[in-house]
């Protein structure tokens, strides 16, 4: 358990951490609704990008780049601390040799590009009635279990 030291004696944290998970869960569904609904899962959509023949895929990703760059002005200019009032701070990459980095991306592309789906709204796809994405799913389980074991292994 968290434990928190105050002024009055202490105070434990885990019950509001676990009040919190509704929340999560409800935050979780409702974006996976705008996933779907936006055709952002959409194989045929994920198929016309790697295409290069629709801007849809495109215009999303330019869209969340613009929020990304936006939001983390916002927190650096104000300040922005978590719940628990730790300072947010994104480190600078280490880019190395920039092996990890296309290789990586590489992997991930083709798996994306062969599923139509990559990690993020598997589940979305899941609840939506695409069933045949748990062998994605059992994929990107094996997967992640394959590099934890070679991990050691990688160049990092």
């Amino acid at each position: 358990m968290i434990m928190e030291s105050v002024s009055q004696g202490v105070v434990d944290r885990a019950p509001r951490v676990k009040m919190g998970l509704p929340i999560y869960l409800l935050i979780g569904v409702a974006f996976g609704i705008v996933l779907v609904k936006s055709e952002v899962v959409s194989w045929f959509r994920i198929q016309e990008m790697f295409r290069l023949q629709g801007f849809h895929m495109y215009g999303v990703f330019a869209g969340a780049v613009l929020v990304a760059l936006i939001s983390l002005s916002l927190i650096r200019k104000f300040n922005v601390t978590d719940r628990f009032g730790n300072s947010i701070v994104v480190n600078p990459k280490d880019w190395g040799k920039g092996t990890r980095y296309w290789l990586g991306g590489t992997i991930f592309g083709f798996g994306w590009a062969f599923t139509g789906a990559c990690p993020g709204p598997i589940f979305a796809l899941l609840g939506s009635g695409v069933h045949v994405i748990v062998v994605v799913f059992a994929s990107a389980i094996a997967g992640s279990w394959v590099y934890g074991a070679l991990r050691p292994h990688l160049p990092h």
